[in-house]
Order: structure tokens, then C-alpha cells, then sequence
């Protein structure tokens, strides 16, 4: 954004009722909030911000990099439930599980089942690896996307 913009956008912000402004485009995104006796602008640039030259402006424009909080490295996959429904780990009620915890399982393997207005879903494995947690308990109602299984 170029300060002959920014500086407009400043003008109407301080002549205007309005106490706060924020504008998103491709290049960045502006916030300007109103403070007497002038207005304070905060540019946050989704790069490497451009390099800004001196003017008289009523405020100057901040670049503020922001770096994205350093997530763990993630190994386990999880299997998701695809609908709202009723999670059973098995076929029938006293029959053993599809899956238990430490099974190896293949692309397509039945994991359980999810039923949803009297039918019955099986949920299949997206992926190969070990199962590694049984996050759900057999019977609980689950909802769309909530993760059934980890796998490694």
C-alpha cells in the first residue's frame, strides 16, 4: 500500500466518527485506530515487508512481522468421523472390536462404524500404520470431523 493511500485513509479516520479502520488486501492488511490527538496505524505485510520511504505524514506506517507460533511435528494421522452419529467400535454389541489399540491396519481397513438415522457407515482407514489411541468411547454420539483414531 502506498503512503499517499495510507495517508488518505489517516485524514478520513481522524475527520470522521469512525474510531477504528481495518483494511485487508493482497499485499497486507492496515489498521488505523483513532487516539487524540492523532491516529495510530499498524501494518502487518504477509511477506517481507517494501521498503517504506520518509514522509510527512501524520502517523507513519509500522511494519510488524508477526512469526507464527512453532507447532509440534505431528506423526499420529487422524481419522476423523465424516457425519454426526453413533460410534461403535464393533458389528454387534459383545462382538470384538474392528481395531484395538497397537493393530496394524491397511488403506481401507473397516475401523468402525458411525450410525446416522438408522443406517450404518463403516468408517475405513485413509491411511496404513499402527493405531495408536481409541479416542471415542463405544456408544458416544460424534460430530462431523471430530477425530475417531490416531494413527502412526
Amino acid at each position: 500500500m502506498d503512503l499517499r493511500k495510507l495517508k488518505t485513509l489517516i485524514d478520513l479516520v481522524s475527520e470522521s466518527n469512525v474510531s477504528e479502520l481495518e483494511i485487508t488486501e493482497a499485499e497486507g492488511k492496515v489498521r488505523i485506530v483513532k487516539s487524540e490527538p492523532h491516529a495510530t496505524v499498524a501494518y502487518h505485510a504477509p511477506a517481507a515487508p517494501a521498503p517504506l520511504t520518509s514522509a510527512p505524514v501524520a502517523a507513519a506506517p509500522v511494519p510488524v512481522v508477526e512469526a507464527p507460533p512453532a507447532a509440534p511435528v505431528a506423526t499420529a494421522h487422524l481419522v476423523k468421523s465424516p457425519m454426526v452419529g453413533t460410534f461403535y467400535r464393533a458389528a454387534s454389541p459383545g462382538a470384538d472390536p474392528f481395531v484395538d489399540v497397537g493393530a496394524n491396519v491397511k488403506v481401507g481397513q473397516r475401523l468402525c462404524i458411525v450410525e446416522a438415522m438408522k443406517i450404518l457407515n463403516e468408517i475405513e482407514s485413509d491411511r496404513a500404520g499402527v493405531i495408536k489411541t481409541v479416542l471415542v468411547q463405544d456408544g458416544e454420539a460424534v460430530e462431523y470431523g471430530q477425530p475417531l483414531f490416531e494413527i502412526e
